[in-house]
């Protein structure tokens, strides 16, 4: 869990993903639509992915991928992002983050 720590520490969004799943692909396009540009791992290309998904599992992240952190803090994944979204609150979190400065509520 500290590997992933590091991972997040001093970013304001992480997404811990897989190339080929649509599903990640859909929430990196949703925060990047708010025009946030967070860092994405892709736990398939990276040498130690299989290490960093056994630490998410043990974090609670059911499944895996993707796993959401804004602000430093585990959101989660996408069911609880698409809450925040449709709730409103996923913009307003993105700014106290730091990921974006403005966010205009439609």
């Amino acid at each position: 869990m500290d590997m992933v720590t590091r991972m997040v520490n001093e970013k304001p969004v992480v997404i811990f993903s897989k190339s080929e799943c649509c599903i990640c692909f859909s929430i990196q396009t949703l925060i990047c639509g708010f025009g946030a540009n967070p860092t994405v791992y892709e736990l398939d290309e990276i040498p130690n992915g299989p290490q960093i998904e056994r630490a998410l599992q043990q974090l609670g992240c059911q499944p895996t991928v993707p796993a959401v952190f804004i602000g430093q803090r585990l959101v989660g994944g996408p069911n609880q992002v698409m809450s925040l979204h449709v709730q409103n609150e996923l913009g307003p979190l993105l700014v106290r983050a730091g990921a974006i400065w403005l966010w205009k509520k439609k």
